[in-house]
């Protein structure tokens, strides 16, 4: 496996209370790996001792650009972080240039780019205006263009969706795509594990600052025992009798239609079903990221973490 980043028993506390408890986890080259957990979980702290922002207080991290591994370059990264960080009264586009030459960018490089970016995400209006008179929305943006205007080969976003409506948000998850299918490898830290699930290759899922759930989510989302089932029957038949049938929880009920949770081979219950009904249709998909963390922390005997 090609590691790009790979973090060793990280730990971190602030005076008695331990954001980051000994988490490890690798990141390969070309995926998007999503950091996941409640707010308050120890995503940002995580994010930051990665970055080298902060020091932590045992563990290691290493990042693997050029065929060894080294620490920390942070011209090879790109950083979104949770609390922007731009220069309010300097124009939009001297932010950017400015940035991206810390980087290694060339200025008239990095214009030329980042006017490209800004028409693209309908802000190429703005390029001479301060940052200042731009929404947050709008910063946000810029803020975005920012982490990625020096093609890092490893991106870490850090809630890069908080703040935006549903239209920017795919749009977000859209150029995200894009980076990937280019090669860069993103880590992905989010608290709405339901939006950004859809996007993510693997998962690392935190609460109280230790691991819950990781590896590639769609193993994770298979091997869960539970399925959601929508079943679409003849209205006029009798399907009383799925109240009774053990291993199944129904969540809505009306004539013609059941929608349940099921614990067992999805083979016996369609054979069970078709013997008993006409079906005219029927789906069958495994709970949202979102359900299968919660009941896997309360198994645990812990509760969500809330900030």
């Amino acid at each position: 496996m090609d590691l790009i980043l790979n973090v060793e028993n990280l730990s971190k506390s602030f005076g008695s209370k331990k954001a980051v408890d000994g988490i490890s986890f690798s990141v390969s080259r070309g995926e998007i790996m999503g950091l996941l957990g409640p707010n308050g979980a120890g995503k940002t702290t995580a994010i930051r001792m990665i970055m080298g922002i902060l020091s932590p207080d045992a563990g290691k991290v290493s990042f693997n650009f050029n065929g060894r591994f080294q620490p920390l370059d942070k011209s090879k990264i790109g950083y979104l972080p949770e609390e922007r960080g731009l220069y309010e009264d300097v124009k939009v586009i001297d932010n950017l240039v400015y940035l991206a030459g810390l980087k290694g960018k060339t200025a008239q490089e990095a214009r030329r780019e980042a006017q490209q970016w800004l028409e693209r995400l309908e802000l190429g209006g703005y390029a001479h205006q301060k940052l200042e008179k731009l929404s947050k929305g709008m910063q946000q943006k810029v803020q975005f263009v920012a982490s990625i205007l020096h093609r890092p080969p490893l991106v870490l976003f850090d809630e890069p969706f908080s703040g935006l409506d549903p239209v920017n948000q795919d749009f977000f998850k859209e150029i995200i795509r894009e980076l990937r299918e280019e090669g860069t490898t993103v880590l992905l830290s989010a608290h709405q594990m339901n939006l950004v699930e859809e996007l993510c290759d693997s998962i690392f899922l935190i609460n109280h600052g230790r691991e819950v759930l990781s590896g590639k989510l769609q193993e994770i989302k298979d091997s869960y025992k539970e399925n959601i089932v929508e079943l679409r029957y003849e209205p006029a038949e009798d399907g009383s009798f799925l109240k009774t049938m053990p291993g199944l929880r129904l969540l809505r009920e009306q004539p013609g239609l059941a929608v349940m949770r099921w614990r067992g081979s999805i083979n016996s219950l369609l054979q069970e079903l078709a013997s008993r009904l006409s079906i005219k249709a029927i789906t069958v998909e495994k709970p949202p990221l979102h359900e299968i963390f919660v009941e896997t922390v309360r198994e645990r005997g812990e509760e969500v973490e809330v900030a």
